[in-house]
């Protein structure tokens, strides 16, 4: 769940189809990738969807401490350049925040309204976090590890810095990262300079940001975001079930160019070929399948080798697209633990894990009044 303002809190259901005011101040704080920007196989950081909580914490590098502690035998004070100095890993990893698609749900839980490009693939480098925790020297009966950030704010009543756990047993995996470049580069404020969590698979709520703390407890952690916000919930007062890990999605580029407003594609008569990027953080991508006529017949994409194992894959596909009309364009995309996209959009109280197929509306041969440059041929 994601930061509100005004009067109306998070989980406000919003049955208009206008967008409030509270929805309208999330939409100009955060941002989605353009589709186009699918071309990429690494997301350039400028085009990399970006959530952020509360505010952008301005940290002075020179004076930064990272605090390790909690249920262990010794303590760590890390300065960024220690860090630095460790062993280092650069992983290109898929992000995609768990309100991905909440936009098209109907009643709107009332948060970030995402459509479905919320998501980036970078190259992120940073230390693995299992050799830290080691040092430390985990006690016996550790549960737990909470992962605190700098960025402090209101939800849900609750004033609270912003955190986010992981068991011990997911903690030490070998590809959780704490991260200090993207793409070659030191983090951007809005990215979480100095320092942030990684986790590969894991929607992107988990990847806390400017991290302050890291602290081992010997209990499950009941912090707001961890134990209330980010939950799979169809009805209020549910407990739910904690969002976890990535579903499998797929989106295509758009073909053709598009109407200012509507974003209604047209195309000359032609055979065009569509392409996009799929991934999912429960197993690898093992197909995707496209659809001209809104999901009524499939035909099978040819798949790219994936970037990396905790990056999307690459798909193409050849449209028939020689005969004027319109046409709804679906993609989907399945994984090898049997995870298929659904056609419909399956709701939430919060909104999230909505991986419904991405909808196309492309005109062929429709009749446009041209304004293009001449032939200076």
């Amino acid at each position: 769940m994601d930061e509100v303002g005004g009067s109306r809190p998070a989980g406000t259901l919003i049955s208009s189809p206008d967008i409030t005011p509270e929805e309208l101040q999330l939409a100009v704080r955060n941002h989605s990738m353009p589709l186009e920007a699918l071309r990429y196989d690494i997301t350039p950081v400028g085009l990399h969807y970006l959530l952020i909580h509360f505010d952008i914490p301005m940290v002075d590098a020179s004076g930064y401490e990272l605090s390790v502690g909690g249920h262990v035998r010794n303590p760590m004070r890390l300065s960024i350049d220690e860090l630095m100095a460790r062993p280092s890993i650069t992983l290109a990893v898929t992000l995609e925040c768990a309100g991905n698609g909440r936009a098209r749900l109907h009643p709107r839980p009332m948060s970030q309204p995402w459509l479905s490009e919320a998501v980036g693939t970078a190259e992120w480098t940073g230390t693995p976090l299992a050799p830290i925790l080691e040092e430390t020297g985990v006690l016996d009966g550790a549960v737990d590890i909470v992962f605190t950030g700098l960025d402090r704010g209101v939800q849900g009543g609750v004033d609270q810095y912003y955190e986010r756990s992981l068991s011990l047993q997911d903690a030490m995996r070998d590809e959780v990262l704490l991260v200090y470049a993207i793409n070659g580069r030191p983090l951007p404020p809005q990215h979480g300079f100095p320092l942030r969590l990684i986790v590969p698979g894991w929607y992107g709520m988990t990847d806390v940001k400017w991290l302050r703390s890291i602290t081992v407890i010997d209990r499950a952690f009941a912090g707001y975001q961890q134990a209330t916000a980010y939950h799979h919930r169809t009805e209020a007062g549910d407990a739910g079930v904690p969002v976890t890990r990535m579903l499998p999605r797929a989106l295509m580029i758009p073909p053709g160019v598009p109407d200012f407003m509507s974003r209604t594609r047209f195309v000359e008569p032609s055979t065009q070929e569509v392409e996009g990027r799929a991934w999912s953080g429960r197993a690898p991508i093992v197909s995707v399948d496209f659809s001209a006529d809104g999901g009524a017949s499939w035909v099978p994409a040819t798949l790219d080798e994936p970037v990396s194992p905790y990056a999307w894959r690459g798909w193409t596909c050849h449209w028939d697209a020689t005969r004027p009309g319109e046409y709804d364009l679906c993609v989907r995309a399945a994984d090898a633990a049997g995870n298929v996209q659904p056609l419909e959009a399956r709701w939430t109280t919060e909104g999230v894990e909505n991986n419904a197929v991405q909808r196309v509306r492309v005109v062929v041969g429709a009749p446009v009044d041209r304004q293009l440059p001449a032939d200076s041929s």
